[in-house]
């Protein structure tokens, strides 16, 4: 714990900035890039059982739901071509990729519900 307070306490005094707080962060407005709306995948993405469901809207902001739990997490996500990133609320982050129409996100397949 000493090494880690002092090595911050040298990064400060030679002006670098302090390692932002990971829960705080995800709660800050969305990294610069493309706005959400120009991408082809918002909207819900349902694994085949519907147990999960994933909607992702257009203001950089997702909701999942599990089961009956209609907001088991939230948070902000960013695509990146065919990579989603995804910030939950409380600090977790998550990602996956959109391959043939087809979300791979943690071990799961989700698809596209319209």
């Amino acid at each position: 714990m000493k090494r880690a307070v002092a090595l911050t306490a040298a990064l400060l005094a030679s002006g670098a900035e302090a390692l932002p707080d990971r829960r705080a962060s995800a709660q800050t407005a969305d990294p610069p890039g493309v706005e959400q709306a120009d991408h082809p995948y918002v909207g819900l993405w349902v694994t085949e059982d519907g147990r999960v469901r994933h909607e992702l809207l257009a203001n950089n902001r997702y909701v999942e739901a599990r089961g009956s739990r209609e907001k088991a997490y939230q948070g902000r996500y960013r695509v990146t071509g065919d990579h989603i990133d995804y910030w939950d609320d409380t600090g977790f982050t998550a990602d996956g990729d959109f391959i043939d129409g087809v979300l791979h996100h943690g071990g799961m397949i989700l698809h596209r519900r319209r």
